[in-house]
């Protein structure tokens, strides 16, 4: 039962709260199964009599954090068939509990019992193939396979580049690395990147993961060449530029499975999973969510390996991948769906009658799609082309799904909204929620049009941590930036 609780708690001396490494770090959203419990032990939920002749734990703590304004604050909480059953002192709970099967278990005294954390927005693959990688980032990660620590500026960022290739020594393995942005690092193409290593593969993956740099090495270690990039779909080929080297949105996703071995090899593919695992744990997650990672049957019993087994501190919700899906199968694309609820198994399952689409680029790429152009005249990119969009969003809402929807600028807003819109018209559905997911920047008139539409927005504010005060200089201009999320 104790292995229970650590399940359910995170049971810390500080804050539990950290930052979460995927290419879109989720909100986090606090949730506790009964905060309604009263301070004098009062008992919670279904069949949670006290005659009950299943035993009863009662874990008293330094406090209990309830989040329950009647009672924040109390000093135990009682447990029984992994269901929290009522919170208050010691004394309280043994007496509510006297006629049952008691047991008192002081794992936990002198500690800070706190509600779980939802991470609402992570995609584990993505997560275990960073920590793959030699983290050179915009910003410190303090991780469990070690501390990385940012790179400020051009000559910093490019430097510890040459240091990481350096200390590979006769090493033939290629160096691959995360975090670049830039932003906040400078240019970077396939000359510069040659520039460090002619004989080494070099592959550069952006802070956002929709990008990548390659040098000439790593080109031909992916095997990427003009005749690659000629059978990429018409949109995807405007989005890589073999010259310099650089392939992002679509065009990304369409060489992902040549990255993936690359990036991630299999043992380290799985090294990086139980990485996700602790560093979640570490940071009090007890319910995680995937909006939508890679439509791949393989992939997701990879991912079971680790996230699905009993001994795993949290549980994993995914959900599937329309993006992927609609482009494979545009005539069966429900059934499709549906066949992958039987994906998940375990602590880890599909969320059935939810899909994820996109409209335009990353937030951290700035490509976003915007109403009014970049101060630098660059513009962004959408990842799903319109007919496409348009397809697959009618086909969704129409057999009742709840649709999350990537969507980054204003003009992706747009797109979104008028999607909504249509289909309201066309079939009118009540509590359809659809979901406009990161959702950096807007206009205050599209605000008004999500609430008349029913939709609900899932925002990350770290963008403005991250992101803004750069994003105000270069791209948006403070008034947009200063509004970011």
């Amino acid at each position: 039962m104790t292995s229970l609780i650590r399940k359910i708690f995170s049971a810390n001396q500080g804050n539990p709260c950290g930052k979460f490494p995927s290419a879109c770090i989720g909100v986090l959203s606090v949730f506790f199964a009964v905060c309604a419990a009263a301070q004098h032990g009062s008992v919670v939920g279904d069949g949670a009599d006290a005659a009950s002749t299943e035993q009863v734990i009662i874990y008293p703590a330094r406090e209990v954090i309830t989040l329950d304004s009647a009672s924040s604050v109390v000093s135990a909480v009682a447990v029984r068939g992994g269901e929290i059953v009522g919170v208050g002192s010691l004394a309280s709970l043994s007496a509510a509990y006297a006629e049952g099967d008691t047991q008192v278990d002081s794992t936990f005294e002198g500690k800070t019992i706190v509600p779980g954390f939802i991470a609402q927005h992570d995609h584990p693959m993505l997560t275990a193939m960073t920590m793959s990688t030699n983290i050179i980032a915009i910003e410190d990660w303090d991780l469990p396979q070690g501390y990385f620590p940012k790179a400020s500026g051009e000559a910093d960022y490019r430097q510890r580049l040459r240091s990481a290739e350096e200390a590979m020594g006769a090493e033939e393995a290629p160096l691959v690395t995360w975090g670049f942005h830039q932003l906040f690092h400078g240019r970077l193409n396939r000359a510069v990147l040659d520039g460090i290593s002619d004989t080494r593969p070099i592959l550069v993956l952006h802070r956002s993961w929709h990008e990548l740099y390659v040098n000439s090495p790593g080109l031909a270690l992916l095997g990427i060449d003009e005749k690659t990039i000629e059978t990429l779909p018409e949109h995807a080929r405007a989005q890589a530029d073999l010259d310099d080297g650089h392939f992002f949105e679509a065009a990304l996703f369409a060489l992902a499975p040549k990255l993936m071995g690359v990036v991630s090899p299999p043992a380290k593919f799985m090294q990086g999973l139980e990485y996700t695992r602790d560093y979640f744990h570490r940071n009090g997650v007890t319910l995680a969510s995937e909006p939508g990672g890679m439509y791949s049957k393989q992939l997701q019993q990879a991912q079971n390996t680790v996230l699905s087994a009993e001994g795993s501190p949290f549980e994993y919700l995914f959900i599937p991948d329309g993006k992927s899906i609609s482009a494979l199968f545009p005539e069966t694309m429900i059934a499709e769906t549906e066949a992958t609820l039987s994906w998940g198994q375990g602590r880890t399952r599909m969320l059935p009658k939810q899909i994820k689409l996109f409209a335009d680029g990353a937030v951290y790429s700035q490509l976003m799609q915007l109403s009014e152009p970049y101060l630098d005249g660059h513009h962004g990119e959408w990842i799903m082309p319109g007919e496409a969009f348009s397809k697959a969003f009618e086909t969704y809402w129409d057999a009742g799904y709840q649709i999350h929807i990537h969507v980054s600028g204003d003009a992706g807003v747009d797109r979104t909204l008028d999607a909504i819109e249509a289909n309201m018209k066309r079939n009118p559905r009540e509590d359809h929620r659809t979901t406009l997911v990161h959702f950096a920047v807007s206009r205050q008139d599209q605000l008004m049009r999500i609430k008349s539409l029913g939709a609900i927005v899932s925002a990350n504010p770290y963008y403005v941590t991250a992101l803004a005060d750069k994003f105000g200089e270069f791209g948006l201009g403070p008034e947009r930036a200063d509004e970011m999320v």
